[in-house]
């Protein structure tokens, strides 16, 4: 299996979209590439399983390594592992739905899709990465969609939003090419210079390097996934993005930040993750209890949604901050899980919102007897936010509260209590919501004369929740996925010296 057609295939949807002469085709050629790209990512699912019970130990599988640029020893190095198949899974899932969702789109259309398709693109050369520079330079490749699409397409403050998005996603960038940079200059010491992570996870950095590069690194890509207190671009970036740009953002963008604290900053600097372990679960638990009271005092649908994933994606730092192997797992299960539920959240909202042209929920009421279908998927999405057994949400949820409960000591259970007391605050917002958008009286009588879902989004919702409920009902296939590059992750930490 050659990782380049992952990479390949939306470009020549790009090309295809661009070649396109109006919106009709110009959605086809979209949806049929993103259709590919899920069959690709399914294929590629089953032949990394097959290598793996053929008795393949291999770190990474189906690895392409090409030198990019000599003199700087940058790779254009290529590999896959259970956490990067997860999140390719997602992004290739999340990207179809998108594509379904925005079906109507007519401004600008062709553009519309091609930034779309930029945005997968980004995605998959960034979690396929093994060279830091190349992923880095993915990363960067995805910021520009989202401006534009917010800039744009948006609504509300979208300009101001958009600026917002940017600066602050350029200056986590900005850290990480810091703290990139000083990993090179420490490789070059060592007498192996380059950005190569099979090289880096080697060579053994001393304490005092890692301590000091360990902030760029962790910082710069928390920025990305609403690292307390650099989160104040989500809810508006979210709240003004169109549908199908909420869906990535939330769904994908987001994960890239996990990502890249989780394989970049705590894999290759492990002392210094244990180091600053206290400061991260202090952030982490601040982002959980603040974002889910900040959602309580929300009355607009998509800011509630926003500041939900400040506090679900909270759970993904306190995860990995906690440095235990179920923890770890419950972190990676949490970042798959909220990105089926706040994509299938933001389309359920998106529906809603082009049909009654409001977001305010005390304007709303009485939906579910007019738009039965788009209801289901609102609650669906609800009560997989606030951890219903059966959904995602609570398979990861409950793996993260484990793990945390398994280190020992009075701070790191108060910590875990703490994160658990926001379950309380999520299920008062979400079952408000619901009961007052969905049930009782028609609030105007235009809603009567409402439309319920069409086919495109019924398709769009109808994949997203059986990703939810695949993993919700029987997660060990995800954690047996993640099992081998968890072992990786805790080898590494087990070399670690003793604390003095």
């Amino acid at each position: 299996m050659n990782l380049n057609w992952l990479l390949l295939f939306p470009l020549l949807t790009a090309l295809g979209i661009l070649a396109s002469g109006g919106p009709r085709p110009a959605r086809r050629v979209a949806c049929l590439g993103a259709l590919l790209q899920l069959a690709l990512a399914c294929l590629l699912a089953g032949l990394y399983l097959q290598q793996r019970h053929g008795g393949d130990t291999s770190p990474f599988l189906f690895e392409t390594n090409l030198s990019w640029y000599g003199p700087l020893h940058i790779r254009y190095h290529l590999g896959l592992d259970g956490i990067s198949l997860s999140m390719i899974l997602l992004t290739a899932l999340v990207t179809l739905s998108g594509v379904l969702v925005s079906w109507s789109q007519q401004e600008l259309s062709r553009e519309f899709f091609l930034l779309l398709t930029m945005l997968s693109l980004g995605a998959y050369g960034f979690f396929l990465s093994l060279d830091l520079f190349t992923q880095f330079f993915f990363l960067e490749l995805a910021v520009i969609p989202k401006f534009m699409l917010i800039g744009i397409w948006g609504s509300g403050r979208k300009e101001y939003s958009a600026m917002k998005l940017a600066l602050m996603l350029l200056g986590g960038s900005a850290l990480i090419f810091v703290g990139l940079a000083g990993l090179y200059v420490a490789s070059g010491q060592a007498g192996q210079p380059g950005l190569d992570l099979a090289t880096l996870q080697g060579l053994g950095l001393p304490a005092a390097t890692q301590r000091l590069l360990f902030p760029f690194l962790f910082v710069g890509f928390g920025i990305f996934t609403a690292l307390f207190p650099f989160h104040t671009w989500v809810p508006d970036g979210h709240a003004s993005a169109p549908t199908a740009a909420s869906m990535f953002l939330a769904g994908i963008s987001m994960k890239l930040g996990g990502y890249g604290c989780l394989r970049v900053a705590a894999f290759l600097l492990p002392e210094a993750a244990r180091y600053y372990s206290p400061v991260i679960l202090v952030l982490a638990t601040i982002a959980i209890l603040y974002g889910a009271l900040a959602t309580l005092m929300q009355t607009d649908l998509k800011y509630m949604n926003a500041y939900s994933s400040v506090s679900h994606c909270g759970f993904v730092l306190l995860g990995i901050g906690m440095l235990t192997r179920t923890a770890i797992t419950g972190a990676m299960l949490q970042m798959v899980s909220h990105g089926l539920m706040t994509a299938l959240f933001f389309a359920a909202i998106g529906m809603i919102y082009d049909r009654t042209h409001t977001r305010q929920v005390a304007a709303l009421g009485g939906l579910l007897s007019v738009m039965p279908f788009i209801s289901t998927v609102f609650v669906i999405a609800g009560l997989c936010s606030l951890g219903l057994p059966g959904l995602s949400g609570f398979a990861a949820e409950v793996t993260v509260f484990m793990g945390s409960w398994e280190r020992a000591g009075n701070f790191y259970h108060g910590v875990t209590v703490l994160a658990c007391a926001s379950i309380v605050v999520t299920a008062v917002y979400i079952l408000r919501a619901t009961g007052t958008a969905l049930l009782g009286p028609l609030r105007e009588e235009s809603y009567g004369r409402l439309a319920d879902a069409r086919w495109n989004e019924r398709l769009a919702s109808a994949l997203l929740v059986a990703g939810i409920l695949l993993v919700g009902l029987a997660p060990f296939w995800l954690v047996r996925l993640l099992d081998p590059a968890t072992d990786l992750i805790m080898q590494k930490l087990a070399a670690l010296p003793p604390v003095n």
